[in-house]
């Protein structure tokens, strides 16, 4: 991940005082350039991130595809953005303080998310790939600091104070951000729903961006492992197998693709069981998950990759997801009592963990 730009511009509703940086952050400083790298890594891996696209008439769009163009000037577009942001939040009731971080990065949308220690930050540091633009609210937070001082006879004193404007750490949640592909103009976002002048609004999507909101491949994921299950249950199969078929399809599809066909899934996952093909069929027919599911290749990998299951008896088990339709690995038996065994095979060894 290679940082080309980052600032941050400074919004404290509790004092009223707005800070607006003139200049680009100093990315020669480690601390200031791990904690923006951190940032724009955990932005790019957000599972949780919603995709938009964005209206024709959006005047962000424009912006953006001009600062891309080389016409518009970093500062003079975030300090816009920033703008926009205090005139919005301010009229909130009760507006937390917060800061705007505003990074222009190359990175790779393939990668996971974890705390990096200083020689990770440094490589990502000097990493190419896509190039994106990251929009991210850092709301303040509180936390209790100790201060140093003297009392009226000169003698050292110290005492314990309440700090309001503490930055999130790197491995925190953000709440509120947006990632924009600046060759493709896709737009990722995280926001949450904000009660502004009395009317309650989406501030990143619909106010900032103008652009579509539509559900992140985490929630689509879960809907189509909801209606797979669904499906299964209803029909006396194997949820278990049927979920792993679900998440190993989608995991080989996401290499070539970002895009599942929900009925091909359907006729792989039920694909000795035509009745329950037919039956998941008229689930999307329905309107239960999109005929189209899109799926970034990141996310697929990470959120398919295992399979876990829990048994009415207090088992726990997780294993490779494609190995579910692997008799070679493990195997579901159904019992005549309706009770469900299975076999684990050719393990060489066992860790206790």
């Amino acid at each position: 991940m290679n940082i080309n730009k980052a600032i941050l511009h400074v919004f404290d509703f509790v004092s009223c005082v707005n800070v607006f940086a003139q200049t680009e952050m100093d990315l020669g400083n480690k601390t200031a350039k791990r904690y923006v790298t951190s940032q724009a890594k955990r932005a790019v891996g957000n599972l949780d991130s919603k995709r938009g696209t964005f209206a024709e008439n959006s005047l962000f769009a424009e912006e953006l595809r001009a600062y891309f163009r080389g016409e518009r000037d970093f500062v003079g577009l975030t300090r816009q953005i920033g703008e926009f942001f205090v005139g919005e939040l301010s009229r909130m009731e009760k507006t937390p303080s917060c800061d705007l971080l505003v990074i222009d990065f190359e990175g790779d949308l393939d990668q996971t998310v974890r705390e990096m220690t200083d020689e990770e930050a440094e490589a990502a540091f000097k990493g190419r790939g896509t190039r994106y633009f990251a929009i991210i609210l850092l709301e303040a937070r509180q936390a209790y600091m100790h201060e140093v001082g003297s009392n009226d006879f000169g003698d050292a004193a110290t005492t314990i104070a309440r700090h309001h404007a503490i930055l999130p750490n790197p491995s925190q949640k953000v709440a509120s951000f947006a990632l924009i592909d600046g060759d493709a103009m896709t737009v990722w976002f995280v926001d949450k729903e904000r009660e502004i002048a009395g009317e309650k609004r989406w501030l990143i999507p619909d106010g900032l961006l103008q652009c579509s909101m539509e559900a992140s491949s985490k929630e689509v994921l879960e809907a189509v492992t909801t209606v797979v299950e669904e499906v299964a249950e209803e029909y006396g199969a194997n949820t278990a197998r049927a979920l792993a078929r679900a998440k190993s399809y989608v995991a080989e599809n996401a290499e070539d693709s970002d895009e599942v066909d929900a009925h091909e899934l359907g006729r792989e996952v039920f694909a000795d069981e035509p009745v329950l093909q037919e039956r998941f069929d008229r689930a999307v027919d329905a309107g239960a998950i999109p005929e189209r599911v899109v799926v970034e290749k990141a996310v697929a990998k990470r959120v398919t990759k295992n399979h876990k299951i829990r048994t009415d008896t207090g088992i726990e088990l997780t294993f490779p997801a494609e190995y579910g339709e692997n008799p070679d690995f493990i195997e579901f038996f159904s019992t005549p009592d309706g009770r469900i065994e299975i076999a684990l095979k050719n393990i060489g060894a066992i860790e206790n963990r």
